[in-house]
């Protein structure tokens, strides 16, 4: 099944193409590979995603780009047709933008020097923590909200102090 999503955005004119192919026979055989190979029991679909991209200026075209991509996925056709696929991979998108692209740009974390042991993933929890207290707060700029909680240490205790949104 063929899906396309045509989008005008920021510039961009995007369409998406979702094929999802729902074979039991090649789903149970996925994942192995030969003897050492273990199947994946629990793939019921797997998808083709290509996005095809035209950047815009003023109605020009300026660039065309073309990406394909792949995912599977455990939900049956029954309750993930290539629609609800499409969706669930921008939503997916959308997740990642919201949380790693604030880490990656705001706290600089592609950067980062620290590199061994348990400290990147203490630092990244930490992260993880600020962004989540600040959203639950209602913040909707990350870094103007740690700029404010950086000049004004008593609002980052209340802030983690707090039971709750005020």
């Amino acid at each position: 099944m063929t899906l396309v999503e045509p989008k005008v955005r920021h510039g961009r004119r995007e369409v998406r193409l979702v094929w999802a192919l729902a074979d039991p026979e090649l789903a149970a055989y996925a994942g192995s590979s030969g003897t050492e190979g273990t199947p994946w029991p629990h793939l019921a679909q797997a998808c083709r995603v290509e996005r095809r991209r035209t950047l815009l200026r003023h109605g020009r075209v300026l660039k065309r780009e073309v990406q394909i991509g792949y995912a599977i996925t455990s939900a049956p056709p029954a309750r993930a047709d290539a629609v609800a696929l499409a969706r669930g991979l921008r939503g997916h998108w959308g997740i990642e933008n919201r949380c790693h692209w604030v880490r990656d740009v705001t706290f600089d974390e592609d950067r980062s020097q620290v590199r061994t042991g348990a400290a990147p993933q203490a630092f990244a929890a930490c992260r993880n923590l600020a962004v989540a207290l600040l959203r639950r707060r209602g913040c909707q700029n990350i870094a103007a909200a740690l700029r404010t909680h950086a000049a004004r240490p008593h609002l980052a205790v209340a802030l983690l102090l707090s039971d709750g949104p005020p």
